[in-house]
């Protein structure tokens, strides 16, 4: 799912956006501050967010909360047998930062199929394209 994000994020029909990606226990509020947009990909662990993208987000909130304001945020997750809490709590969190959701979220159960790569595709794509919009204003 990452790959086919960061294809649709890296088209070449998309100039002027630099896609960086950060595994979450690696990235920091500078990464954040640096960001126009943001898509947070996430396994569903037990209902939840994975541990990781919690701390991130634990690391961030107070740092950038004020400045990051309306920044567009996209999601992805993938679960063996259920998505909606990781959803739930990702878009809580992103809410309390005043993050805008620029798409539905991409969710996957099971094994991702053709359809689940293009919708990440798409996801990616879509979201560069918000960076740029960001980043001309």
């Amino acid at each position: 799912m990452l790959e086919a994000v960061l294809e649709g994020a890296r088209n070449d029909d998309i100039e002027g956006v630099e896609a960086v990606t950060r595994p979450a226990l690696g990235a920091t509020a500078a990464d954040l501050l640096a960001a126009d947009a943001v898509i947070l990909g996430t396994p569903a662990n037990i209902g939840y967010m994975s541990g990781a993208l919690k701390h991130f987000f634990d690391t961030v909130y107070y740092p950038c909360l004020s400045d990051t304001t309306g920044l567009p945020y996209a999601l992805y997750v993938h679960g063996n047998n259920d998505t909606a809490g990781a959803v739930r709590a990702v878009e809580s969190i992103a809410k309390g930062m005043s993050w805008e959701r620029h798409r539905p979220p991409v969710t996957v159960v099971g094994a991702p199929s053709r359809e689940d790569r293009e919708a990440c595709w798409e996801l990616g794509a879509v979201t560069a394209l918000a960076a740029l919009d960001r980043c001309g204003d």
